[in-house]
């Protein structure tokens, strides 16, 4: 006799799901057949690896959209550039320190999360209103130019 009760069958379903995750879990991680031939390809020449170089030093920005005693957010890439006085710019990330909302807008001096009303100083991210505690950190960038790229 067997008897199916609410346990079992909570019990079986429970293991069916289970035994997919597991099944799913299994091959995450692993390298396809493209993704090992990939790094062989790149270890017998230089010039594809100069190539990828050359992508990764895409400009952000020109200096002429950074305002002088402002900045602009690059939302997309999480980035906010100032340019605290003429020539000097400077890069932080846009994630805001308080709760991890992204950064809005620069004024007046300000970096200004638009959640709770945080403002980081556009010199060197540091909180000058709160709630945020911590500093907008730094990223480093280079000025080749009228350019502005990610170091």
């Amino acid at each position: 006799m067997t008897e199916t009760t609410r346990r079992n069958m909570v019990l079986g379903a429970g293991g069916a799901g289970l035994a997919a995750v597991l099944t799913a879990c299994a091959s995450y991680g692993s390298p396809t057949t493209e993704a090992s031939a990939e790094p062989e390809e790149e270890a017998s020449s230089d010039a594809p690896k100069k190539k990828t170089e050359k992508k990764a030093a895409k400009a952000l920005a020109a200096t002429d959209d950074i305002p002088k005693g402002g900045g602009k957010v690059f939302e997309s890439q999480k980035i906010v550039v100032t340019q605290p006085t003429d020539g000097d710019f400077k890069a932080f990330t846009a994630v805001c320190t308080h709760q991890g909302c992204t950064v809005a807008s620069v004024s007046n001096g300000t970096i200004n999360c638009p959640c709770h009303g945080s403002k980081f100083k556009i010199e060197d991210g540091s909180v000058a209103d709160g709630p945020a505690s911590e500093p907008l950190k730094e990223k480093k960038i280079t000025v080749d130019g009228d350019k502005i790229m990610l170091a």
